[in-house]
């Protein structure tokens, strides 16, 4: 028999651990820990340790410190090819959590997203997204919000109601490659709207942002507006306004209704005078349709646009 000209590729005992801390530079870490000064800190449990601690910790859905380091303990061997890493103590990961500079993980993640844009210049920045079924030549962003339960004996920071505790996530997330280009965590008392223009800060005009109803705010949409960025947030229920023009009043496909319209109020009037777009179509979640309607600063596009987006 003879040997078949393309032999089969050669079998790893990578783990997904281990291929993650092999795309950060092994100068990088030591680097930020010497310019946040978390180095001075660090005696038996190095920064390094620290920062594969806690990518163990998001991999595997850890609940707790005695999950973490009991899992990592017995995993000593493997972990130690991780550029000589070690398992924590309890006694070193808590005091770790509390006292050393969050910045570092910060400076850590634009670093390596900086790092690998510069490996593969298309990275983080395609437009070919496998799950964009629609294209555009703009960027386009998601903003949107979780609510984070938390224990109140724990975390007194963070009280929400009487006897519970929770952190709300403001998340900014980039739809050409699915990364989050900004995030602010805090309690969960504000409204959503009173973080949207922090959350819409860094957007560039030309850009799209979707939104969801919870950030309609009509003065902030209309700063928005002035600097070129187009929106499509969802229209809250108690939405006031006057039809100045039907563009669609039958159905057609999915889309019920297509009008422009002013808003009705005299504060909305104030903080917003210009027309919009409304879209009232048919959307499918989860296997059934229901009706949702749309609002946009952008006239020209189709109606099927703008609840594709």
């Amino acid at each position: 028999m003879t040997k078949s000209a393309h032999p089969a590729p050669t079998r790893h005992q990578y783990s997904v651990l281990r291929q993650i801390c092999n795309l950060i530079p092994a100068f990088l870490v030591p680097h930020l820990a010497r310019a946040t000064k978390v180095d001075e800190q660090a005696r038996t449990f190095t920064p390094w340790s620290h920062v594969v601690t806690l990518l163990f910790a998001q991999l595997t859905h850890a609940i707790g410190l005695n999950d973490v380091c009991d899992a990592l303990r017995l995993s000593s061997g493997p972990l130690s090819a991780l550029r000589g890493a070690t398992p924590p103590s309890r006694n070193n990961l808590s005091p770790a959590n509390n006292h050393r500079d969050a910045s570092l993980a910060e400076q850590l993640f634009w670093a390596v997203l900086e790092h690998l844009k510069g490996l593969h210049p298309r990275f983080a920045g395609s437009r070919k997204g496998k799950r964009l079924r629609y294209h555009f030549k703009r960027t386009i962003h998601a903003v949107d919000s979780t609510t984070i339960q938390l224990v109140a004996s724990c975390m007194d920071w963070a009280k929400h109601r009487r006897r519970q505790a929770a952190a709300k996530c403001h998340l900014r997330l980039n739809l050409q490659c699915f990364l989050p280009p900004f995030a602010i965590i805090d309690t969960a008392k504000h409204h959503d709207n009173k973080r949207a223009r922090e959350v819409c800060a860094g957007l560039r005009a030309g850009e799209i942002v979707l939104l969801d109803k919870a950030y309609v705010d009509f003065a902030h949409l209309f700063d928005l507006r002035r600097r070129g960025i187009f929106w499509v947030p969802r229209a809250k229920d108690n939405l006031q306004c006057r039809v100045v023009k039907r563009r669609q009043w039958r159905r057609k496909g999915n889309i019920l209704r297509a009008d422009l319209i002013v808003l009705k109020t005299a504060r909305s009037q104030a903080e917003y005078s210009a027309v919009l777009r409304r879209v009232i179509a048919l959307v499918e979640v989860d296997g059934k349709w229901i009706e949702m309607t749309f609002l946009t600063n952008h006239l020209a596009w189709s109606a099927q646009t703008i609840a594709a987006l």
